[in-house]
């Protein structure tokens, strides 16, 4: 029957119509979806992916040159004279670099590796012991000086944590 509004209410009841017919096949599309059998989803235990920093030269740690460099020193300090430091994952991979070099160094033992080791570490008399010790401990082994371990997250801010310490 025609409807009294000129047809603008029977295009509008044929849209209705329409969506309800669409909606209905959405309806059965999903339930049919549902019921087939699906392959087993493969998921592998262990830390989340990290990206490895390619051509990257050092990490920055948040900080700027001046103050990353007074903290890698202090780490480097620290390290060799108790042997252990607890500190982030990331400032313990860095700080491993140079705990290393000091080491090369005092196996060198020469003046001028002592003058460089003395311009990094802050105090002179670990310098010192450091170099009558590093040829004795560290004479037959070719690099490899520290470890980082893994320990558990930080407890405020859930950062990652490790342990670097002498070999």
């Amino acid at each position: 029957q025609p409807d009294r509004q000129g047809g603008a209410t029977s295009l509008k009841m044929k849209l209705f119509v329409g969506l309800a017919l669409l909606s209905g096949l959405a309806t059965a599309l999903v339930a049919v979806t549902r019921s087939l059998p699906r392959a087993p989803s493969r998921v592998v235990p262990g830390p989340a992916i990290e990206m490895i920093s390619h051509r990257k030269g050092f990490k920055k740690l948040g900080k700027p040159a001046d103050q990353r460099k007074a903290l890698l020193r202090a780490l480097t300090t620290e390290c060799i004279r108790h042997g252990r430091i607890t500190t982030t994952l990331v400032r313990a991979k860095e700080a491993r670099r140079h705990v290393d070099r000091m080491i090369e160094l005092g196996k060198r033992g020469d003046l001028h590796a002592r003058r460089q080791a003395m311009a990094w570490i802050y105090d002179k008399q670990l310098v010192h012991a450091m170099f009558e010790q590093a040829p004795t401990r560290y004479g037959d082994r070719e690099g490899g000086y520290t470890r980082v371990l893994r320990t558990m997250p930080r407890r405020g801010d859930n950062a990652k944590m490790g342990i670097l310490e002498l070999v």
